[in-house]
Formats: C-alpha cells, sequence, structure tokens
C-alpha cells in the first residue's frame, strides 16, 4: 500500500514511522462516518467526545488543555480548533465526516520537521478521492434505531464528471444525516434531547493543462445543529436534567488551491488553504448560579457583616431573578495557510524535501449570560444580557523545514530533519457586561503578547534485514505555541505561557510472513513531556487560564497485525500499552497545578486494544457476502490528576457487527449491523465538580441496528 506521509510516495511497510493507514474498503466496513467510528483501528489513538464540535485528539498519551497536540489535515489543509475564552482550541476539534475518502493516515510520534507545530503527538491525514476523467457516481442511503433512542437516518451522494477531455475534472459530493437521541431530560419533559442534524457538501475541480501539472482546487461547507449529549450518573443512564436546551451549531467553510509540478528532478508542490468556521454553544449556568444563594455572598453584596432576614429574602429573589440562565459561547474562527515544498525524484543518493510554511489565524469567542425560558428551557429573544466577555485571539506564525535521508547502503538510510519556527500570539479581551455577583467586574480592552523563534529535529535510522524485514530507530521532538490568558483577575504573572515541547525516542519493526499473507509491526516508545500546559481555576472557580508545570514521561509499545490466512478471511489486531505519569509536580513559580509526580496522565487508558475478522464469500456468480465482527476493549483511567473530583472511569468492551450482500461488479451492496452489541453503557469523558448536578459524561451510543444500501454508477 503507498502513503504519502513523508510527503513523498512510500510504501507503508518501507516507511520507517509509527504509521496506520486505514483504506476506503476498510472505512466502509466500519460504516465509519466520523473519527470516532475508525479511532479502533489505530494504536494509542484516543478521542474524548465531549460533545458535537467539541474532540480531544491524543496519540501516545500526549492529552492536556491549550493547543492540539495531534495535526489534523484534510488533504494539504490544516485543520484549526476553536479557542474559546480558555484558549484550549486542543478540546474543540471539529466533527470530521468521511464520505468519499480515500484513505486516513496516521502519524504516532511528534513529526515536527515536516508537520509543525501542534503535532506533539502525531498526526492524521483525511485523503478525499479526487476528480476523474472518468463518468460515475454513487448513493448511499442508511437508516437506523438506537436502544431507547429515536431513530436516525443518512443519505450521501457523489457525482464525477469529466469537464474537458484529459483536462478538467469535477466532483461533487453531498451528505444529509439526522441522528436520533439516546438522552432524556426529566427536568424539561424531553425524550432523545440530544438529536443532531448535519449537512454539507463539496466541490472539487482537477485540472491538468499538461502532463506535468496538476491543479487541485476544493471547497466545502458543513453544518451541524445538534444538542449535547451529556448526561448524569445520579439520575440514571443517559438522563440529563439540565434547565436549559444546550443547542450546538457549527458552520464550517473551507477553500483550498493546490499546485503539483512534476519538474522530472523534483515535485514543486504549494498549497493555500482558507479555513472559516462558525460555531455556538450553550450550557447550563443555573446551578453554578445558585450556589450563590448563601448568607456570605448576600453579606458581602450589601456591604455588612451578616443580613437580617429581609435582606437574605430581597437577596434570594435576586438571585433566583438569574435563572434558569444560558451560558452562550459564540465564536469564529479564520485561518488562512500557505506551505510551499521541493520534493527530489525517487531513486538518488539522496532524497530530500525542503519547503516555507505560513498560517494566520483569527478567532474571536464571547461568553455571554441571559435568561431561558422556565417551562421551555429555550433561551428568550431578544437576549437580556447581563454578562459578557469577549476575547480576540491572533495567530501568526512561519518556519522554514527540510529533511533529508541518505541511502548508505541498499539496506540502511539515515534521515535528518530541522524545522525552525517562528510565531507570535496577541490576545485581546474585554468584559464590557461585568457581573458584579462572580466577581467578574468590568474590565477595559486590553491586550497581552506571547511570541518564540526555535528549532525543532529528527533523526532516523532504518535497516532492511531482508526484504521482508525492516528495524529502523528514531528520535524527534515536538511542540506547540504558548500564548496568553485573558482571564478576569488573573495575576500578571500567570497572563503568558509558554510553549511545551517534548522528545520522543522510539525503535520499531515493520516485517511481513508466510508470502506477506501475514503483516506484524511493533514499535517501543518514550516520550519526555517538559514545561507541560495545565489548566487551572481562578479563586472564586469561574474562570480557567493556562500556564505552564510540571512533566510527565510516557513509555509504551503498540502492536499491530494484519494476517490472510485463507483467501476472503482477513483478521487484524492491535494492541497498546503505555504507562503515563508525571516525572515532575505541576508547580512552578507562578502556579500550583492539580497534579504531583508519579501520577497518571488522565483520561490515558494504560491498555487497549482490538481484534477483528472479515470474511468474503461467494453467494453466486454475481453476488458476494461478507461478515466482519469488530472487538474493542478500552481500559479504565482516571479523569484528573488526583483529587476531590478525581473519578475512575471503569474498562469497557465494545463488540460490532456488520453483513452484508455486495454485487461482483461493485455496483451495488446493501449491509446490516449492530454497533455495542452488548448494550455497554461505555463512559468517554467524565467531569465532577463543587456545584449541581455534581458530575457529567459523555458515552458511546446505545446498542444500535441499522442497514445500509449503496449504489455505483
Amino acid at each position: 500500500m503507498q502513503v504519502t506521509a513523508s510527503k513523498r510516495t512510500t510504501l507503508i511497510e518501507k516507511t520507517p514511522m509509527a504509521l496506520s493507514a486505514v483504506t476506503a474498503e476498510q472505512l466502509d466496513e466500519l460504516g465509519a462516518v466520523d473519527i470516532k467510528d475508525y479511532a479502533a483501528q489505530v494504536p494509542g489513538l484516543r478521542i474524548q467526545y465531549n460533545g458535537p464540535g467539541a474532540n480531544r485528539i491524543s496519540l501516545r498519551g500526549v492529552n492536556s488543555s491549550g493547543e492540539a497536540t495531534v495535526g489534523v489535515y484534510y488533504d494539504e489543509t490544516p485543520i484549526a480548533g476553536s479557542t474559546g475564552v480558555s484558549s484550549d482550541a486542543g478540546g474543540r476539534s471539529p466533527d470530521m465526516d468521511l464520505f468519499d475518502v480515500d484513505r486516513i493516515e496516521v502519524l504516532r510520534g511528534p513529526q515536527g520537521t515536516l508537520y509543525g507545530a501542534s503535532s506533539m503527538g502525531g498526526a492524521i491525514r483525511i485523503l478525499y478521492n479526487k476528480p476523474t476523467q472518468q463518468l460515475e457516481g454513487a448513493v448511499k442511503l442508511g437508516y437506523e434505531a438506537t436502544d431507547g433512542g429515536a431513530p436516525s437516518n443518512n443519505q450521501e451522494l457523489m457525482l464525477n464528471v469529466p469537464l474537458v477531455k484529459d483536462m478538467l475534472a469535477a466532483r461533487v459530493t453531498a451528505y444529509n444525516r439526522d441522528a436520533g437521541g439516546y438522552v432524556d431530560n426529566t427536568f424539561l419533559g424531553i425524550k432523545n434531547v440530544n438529536n443532531s442534524h448535519s449537512k454539507g457538501a463539496k466541490l472539487q475541480l482537477r485540472y491538468t493543462p499538461t502532463e506535468d501539472v496538476t491543479v487541485d482546487f476544493s471547497h466545502s461547507r458543513g453544518t451541524t445543529n445538534a444538542f449535547s449529549s451529556s448526561w448524569v450518573p445520579a439520575y440514571g443512564d443517559y438522563v440529563q436534567r439540565s434547565q436549559v436546551k444546550l443547542p450546538y451549531k457549527d458552520t464550517t467553510e473551507i477553500d483550498s488551491l493546490t499546485l503539483n509540478w512534476d519538474l522530472d528532478w523534483a515535485t514543486l508542490t504549494a498549497n493555500t488553504s482558507y479555513q472559516h468556521r462558525d460555531s455556538t454553544y450553550v450550557s447550563d449556568d443555573t446551578y453554578y448560579i445558585q450556589t450563590y444563594k448563601t448568607a456570605s455572598s448576600c453579606a458581602s453584596n450589601y456591604g455588612v457583616v451578616s443580613c437580617n432576614a429581609q435582606q437574605l429574602t430581597d437577596w434570594n429573589a435576586y438571585v433566583d431573578g438569574q435563572t434558569p440562565a444560558a451560558l452562550i459561547h459564540d465564536g469564529s474562527t479564520r485561518d488562512r495557510t500557505a506551505e510551499v515544498r521541493l520534493t527530489s525524484a525517487d531513486g538518488g543518493l539522496i532524497d530530500w524535501t525542503i519547503g516555507v510554511f505560513s498560517e494566520n489565524r483569527d478567532n474571536y469567542v464571547a461568553s455571554e449570560d441571559t435568561l431561558a425560558d422556565a417551562d421551555s428551557g429555550i433561551i428568550i429573544t431578544p437576549w437580556n444580557l447581563f454578562y459578557r466577555r469577549q476575547i480576540w485571539d491572533k495567530l501568526k506564525q512561519k518556519a522554514v523545514f527540510g529533511e533529508a535521508t541518505w541511502h548508505a547502503t541498499d539496506k540502511l538510510a539515515f534521515t535528518a530533519g530541522l524545522r525552525w519556527y517562528d510565531y507570535d500570539k496577541t490576545v485581546t479581551g474585554i468584559t464590557d457586561i461585568p457581573w458584579d455577583m462572580i466577581g467578574a467586574g468590568y474590565k477595559p480592552l486590553s491586550s497581552v503578547d506571547a511570541s518564540e523563534t526555535g528549532w525543532l529535529k529528527k533523526f532516523t535510522l532504518s535497516y532492511d534485514l531482508n526484504d521482508s524485514v525492516m528495524l529502523y530507530a528514531t528520535a524527534g521532538d515536538g511542540f506547540r505555541p504558548g500564548g496568553a490568558n485573558q482571564v478576569i483577575g488573573l495575576p500578571d504573572a500567570l497572563t503568558a505561557y509558554r510553549s511545551d515541547n517534548l522528545w520522543n525516542y522510539e525503535i520499531g519493526a515493520k516485517t511481513a510472513w508466510f508470502d506477506h499473507s501475514l503483516l506484524f509491526n511493533a514499535a517501543l516508545y518514550q516520550i519526555d513531556w517538559d514545561d507541560m500546559q495545565v489548566s487551572g481555576r481562578t479563586l472564586n472557580g469561574a474562570f480557567s487560564f493556562l500556564s505552564n508545570a510540571g512533566s510527565a514521561r510516557m513509555r509504551g509499545a503498540e502492536l499491530e497485525a494484519v494476517w490472510r490466512p485463507v483467501a476472503g478471511l482477513d483478521l487484524s489486531a492491535n494492541y497498546n500499552y503505555i504507562d503515563a505519569k508525571l516525572t515532575a509536580d505541576q508547580i512552578s513559580d507562578v502556579v500550583s497545578g492539580a497534579g504531583r509526580k508519579g501520577d497518571a496522565v488522565p483520561n490515558i487508558p494504560r491498555s487497549s486494544g482490538m481484534l477483528a475478522a472479515a470474511y468474503r464469500f461467494p453467494v453466486t456468480g454475481a453476488m458476494d457476502g461478507m461478515v466482519r465482527l469488530d472487538t474493542t476493549y478500552v481500559g479504565g483511567s482516571y479523569s484528573l490528576f488526583r483529587g476531590t473530583y478525581n473519578t475512575w472511569k471503569d474498562s469497557y468492551t465494545t463488540v460490532n457487527l456488520r453483513a452484508g450482500l455486495e454485487s461482483s461488479d461493485n455496483k451495488w451492496a446493501a449491509y446490516v449491523y449492530v454497533q455495542n452489541l452488548t448494550n455497554e453503557v461505555a463512559l468517554n469523558q467524565y467531569t465532577r465538580s463543587s456545584t449541581p448536578p455534581y458530575e457529567s459524561v459523555t458515552s458511546l451510543r446505545p446498542r444500535t441496528v441499522g442497514v445500509t444500501v449503496s449504489y455505483n454508477f
């Protein structure tokens, strides 16, 4: 199988890095529509699903608040998460639709040389099918029912049209998905409250004026309207009691233009991309506000030692008058990137890649409190804001990079890479509607700045023991940008925070056995992570901020195997073991974080793995059958480093089953499937706090039975 993870075309088994590739056929077998559906196929890949549009992606245990630790790419376009008021872009990675995808490549370990900032844990590349000179199309329809929930349906369409013979072609894809809810809001009396609707379309043009030049243009737009999937275990499985409806809206547009020019001795690749994302999500502030119905809050408000009975009554009435309260997070992201690189032709003594990169990202977010209707939970319009904080975040970065591989012999190769980077981040904020009750007074417009320049390195040694066994050793570092906080009442010493960085040391083997019917890969690694970006909270608990404190060490092992013992039967497995712990207390001169030396990194299971079997067999001369069984195990993990609100999340095992009929000419197919066959209550995220309802979780969807039919023409 060919991949382009090293920004040149190579065979996956001859690429000296920990690399997984998920093909279009595998995605179809899985019925995958977003990143959560294929995560189990990649050892060490974890998706913390905190709700629609709020995915935190990690690889090899490199997991914390702040900028993303895993770079995500649509073809050549890096995808940015929205930062929010706490500068936590890594926690709001968008949902990624996977219709008409050629393959997905997951690069494990830091990819700083070629991929730059925010790929310190690895990188994910989603590579879409491109327009061809063939008139073709596809239609896919699906319907499913969830145990205890509402039904779901989806429709997908692809049309490829040649416009000018051998020169210009267009490819259009579109999708529409209605996902039925399965969480009930018993306070508002709404069943299946967490329904969602998403739709999108993508236009691609491929222009080939000569045999050596290819120009690709794409424009995509996707929208999501959904409601929070969080629920509270104390109320029962899949039950929430929010007094406010919790909608989420997201619109993302991406434009990309890519030139590939074969110069014979090298290939010139130039890309420019623009991403525009608008999102709004709502959380329930009611329970937090009601914590101010205390005698001490009353006394503070009136400026007295203690309130009399009438003052306390008036104060409680005032607090009640600000509920039910909806906290609205309204934001936008505009990200402009450009990269130009030159990659040498294959076959020389030295293979090399050189390039330049630039990014300009503008974020805006407002946090606003307003009232909701007590009966329906719907936000009252026009808004009657009693608090607003606005933040503008600007990130500019540029880089020059290069990587070269010296083929010392037919078997031995040495790779070295270097990347120079420079970034500047400016955060501007204002609190123009103050809320004295929670200590959020008026704050005038102000700006803080953080900047840094540095180098990233990579060294790899690979040796082909024979045609079936390759050994490699690699060391490389990665980083993500620092920044600045705009938080009310934060001391000056905590305003700016630095980039954090890590080194990865790894040895691995890629092997093939029994005439390449069995592929087995293994990797051992250690990651040393310094100056970690950590999340803290202000003394009143109202606001979060980022700072630097502590260090961590990850030691792990990854195993992958694919075996075809007989024709038609494919067996696959992976296993990931990781011991991720702090090696220093999260304490600095200016901040004391939660973690202490020896604590496990939160939300990272020590063990996880997957077993799958797929069998294809002839039914008639024109029809084949298939059946696939997947079993996934995710070990237990802690929700925090330590403290009162730290919670252990139990391990879980899920089983998915899929069976179908396919025409031998690949014209049509029909499948039935069951996801989460054993109806496991599998917790993904667990949060506890000092205010009601004291805990909140997100989880996998309950058992779901569905059918999919498709037709290609």
